[in-house]
C-alpha cells in the first residue's frame, strides 16, 4: 500500500511539474506588438455629402513583423485603406480611414482591425455631426 501512494506521489509531482514547464512556455511565447498613437477620432461638424479622412498611426514595438490580416469598416459609407506589406521592427505604419456622409446628425463608425498581434479585433473609432450645406 505504501508503495502505490509512493508512486501516486511521484506521478502528480512530475504531472504538476509537467503542466508548470507547459504554462512557462506560453507565457514566454514572443508575439507581434502594436501601439496606436490614437484609436478615436472626432471630425466634429461637417458637411454633408463631403468626405473627410483620417489617418490612424501605429508602431510595430516588437521584435516580428506586424501583420495587418484585414480592415474592416461597419458600413459602406466608411473605407478604409492599410499596409498589406508586414510592418518591420520599429518601423510605423498608418490606417487611412474615409468616411463619405449621406445623411444629417450624428454618427459613430466602427473599424475592425485584425493583426497578428492579438486574436482579437482592434476597434478603430470615428465620430461626429453631419451638417447641411
Amino acid at each position: 500500500m505504501k508503495i502505490q501512494s509512493f508512486i501516486l506521489g511521484i506521478a502528480l509531482l512530475l504531472f504538476a511539474g509537467l503542466t508548470r514547464s507547459v504554462n512557462a512556455q506560453d507565457s514566454n511565447k514572443v508575439t507581434a506588438a502594436i501601439e496606436w498613437v490614437e484609436t478615436t477620432h472626432d471630425f466634429g461638424k461637417i458637411d454633408l455629402g463631403k468626405p473627410v479622412t483620417v489617418e490612424f498611426e501605429f508602431s510595430n514595438k516588437s521584435l516580428l513583423p506586424l501583420i495587418i490580416n484585414s480592415v474592416q469598416p461597419t458600413c459602406g459609407c466608411t473605407v478604409a485603406d492599410y499596409p498589406k506589406e508586414p510592418v518591420q521592427p520599429g518601423k510605423s505604419g498608418k490606417i487611412v480611414v474615409t468616411y463619405n456622409a449621406a445623411s444629417k446628425g450624428v454618427f459613430q463608425k466602427s473599424i475592425l482591425v485584425k493583426t497578428n498581434a492579438s486574436d482579437n479585433y482592434i476597434s478603430l473609432l470615428i465620430k461626429g455631426e453631419v451638417a447641411s450645406l
